[in-house]
């Protein structure tokens, strides 16, 4: 791509001529509407035309207005801030001016990946960090000046505390499935990064597949009164419940439930069953894997039954088991995901059911557990009510365990990241055990057994995410807050 001084073409310049006020959607682009250097670098990356989310986001980015959009993985939203912030960048300038966070290493490889096909020979240079590697690539890459850097928060935190990586130049931030991103247990190491941003503010970006409460918390805190783009019409909008379901193994159930749980990590649900003692059962299966899950069935007494209200009323119970007479009149404050363990005997109270989450302008989802009888049956309900649904397979055993290994290791850097030189010494007492114990069978028992009792005070009982402050900074460690205030252009 050829870019000017500044780091802007004639897009830029279209788009500020066109721009409505802030309050209102900017209008699409289209294949023809791109300069002939962007139309270039869509065909090295062999794409022929502009995805929808690419047509309607890309204003945003080179308007630099904050922007949340809801859009599923496979979407293309990639190119739709990859080439925006190609465009926005200045080459002969060496310095950091667009970060990308994403969730894994995988997906920091592939965005890194695709933004070097986009970029061609113009000049722009493009590196990707990430934990479980060595420092040397990257230090080097830092060293030459990288201009768009794609990382996992916890090692573009460590770059940092290092100095091996500044912001201060920073336009661009973007955080690349949020959703993921906070399920994953970096919040806190994004609450870092922030503090290293610019006086000056920012642009911010995020893209996620869904917007539940605990997302939107995160973009009030990072994104400048963000636009919300949805991808089902024309509109500046959130989708508000997407509808999933799964087909499992009917003698497999509570198992396939647990290992949604795992992947999915909700920050809290209503899993509805049509009995009591279903629902007793469930709840038991939960308890006993760790969850915080409690029961809602008129088997209960009213002083127990008054017990769970109350924890429900002060959202603090992650998982409800219930069926639909006991749920009855009760609201889970942001609830970002409904569970039916079994579809609904009567097809209207689907929609009472999946109605509970993607309220007040979050999204959710309804997930549906059904054998291959149910399966049947839920088409029926879903074709009754025009429902859009989404089969997904179901995770495996091997899925389940990567998804848990890359989070307890997010978890783990994160507190090691925050000893002291003294608790630092004091750990090195416990390397040579450490080493000892990977070697043998009846070791690594040992360390799974700590690895699963930290997870499971890390991440099944998570605390609730704190509420926006007007200052992220720290006073007294000179260190720079994140710039809430815009850059006007």
């Amino acid at each position: 791509m050829n870019q000017t001084e500044t780091g802007h073409t004639d897009v830029a310049e279209r788009q500020e001529a066109n721009a409505s006020p802030e309050s209102q959607a900017l209008p699409e682009v289209t294949y023809d509407d791109l300069p002939e250097s962007w139309q270039q670098a869509m065909a090295r990356a062999g794409w022929t035309s502009l995805m929808p989310v690419q047509a309607k986001a890309m204003p945003y980015v080179m308007a630099g207005r904050d922007l949340m959009v809801q859009s599923r993985t496979g979407s293309g939203k990639t190119g739709a801030f990859v080439m925006p912030i190609l465009e926005r960048i200045n080459p002969l300038q060496n310095a950091c001016q667009a970060l990308v966070l994403v969730p894994t290493r995988e997906l920091a490889v592939q965005v890194a990946t695709d933004a070097r096909t986009l970029a061609g020979e113009d000049g722009v240079r493009v590196t990707a960090v990430y934990g479980g590697v060595g420092y040397g690539a990257q230090l080097d890459a830092f060293r030459k000046g990288a201009h768009l850097v794609v990382g996992t928060p916890g090692r573009v935190l460590d770059h940092l505390l290092r100095r091996s990586l500044n912001l201060d130049k920073l336009k661009i931030l973007v955080f690349d499935e949020a959703d993921r991103l906070l399920s994953m247990g970096f919040y806190p190491d994004m609450r870092e990064v922030q503090r290293y941003l610019p006086e000056k503010g920012v642009d911010g970006y995020m893209f996620s597949a869904t917007f539940p409460p605990r997302v939107r918390g995160l973009a009030e805190q990072f994104l400048h009164k963000p636009d919300f783009l949805g991808l089902s019409s024309d509109n500046v909008h959130v989708v508000e419940t997407e509808h999933v379901f799964y087909t499992v193994p009917g003698m497999d159930k509570d198992r396939s439930l647990v290992r949604l749980i795992e992947v999915e990590n909700p920050d809290s649900a209503i899993i509805f069953c049509n009995t009591k003692a279903k629902v007793h059962y469930v709840a038991v299966v939960l308890q006993r894997f760790g969850y915080d899950a409690d029961e809602l069935s008129a088997d209960l007494s009213q002083n127990d039954r008054e017990k769970v209200l109350n924890r429900v009323r002060a959202g603090s119970l992650r998982f409800l088991i219930a069926t639909d007479v006991a749920a009855r009149g009760i609201d889970i404050p942001e609830l970002s995901h409904v569970i039916q363990y079994e579809p609904p005997e009567d097809s209207e109270l689907y929609i009472h059911r999946a109605g509970r989450t993607g309220r007040a302008g979050a999204s959710g989802e309804a997930i549906s557990l059904v054998d291959v009888v149910e399966r049947t049956k839920l088409r029926r309900i879903a074709q009754k009510y025009e429902i859009d649904l989404l089969e997904r397979p179901l995770p495996s055993d091997e899925d389940v365990a990567a998804v848990v290994a890359e989070r307890a290791t997010v978890l783990l850097e994160t507190k090691l990241r925050t000893r002291d030189k003294l608790q630092a010494e004091r750990m090195q007492r416990f390397v040579p055990l450490a080493r000892s114990l990977s070697e043998g069978e009846d070791g690594l028992a040992l360390l799974a057994m700590l690895l699963d009792d930290e997870y499971q005070q890390a991440v099944h009982t998570p605390p609730p995410l704190p509420k926006p402050s007007a200052s992220h900074e720290r006073k007294g460690d000179g260190r720079k807050r994140s710039g809430r205030r815009k850059r006007r252009r």
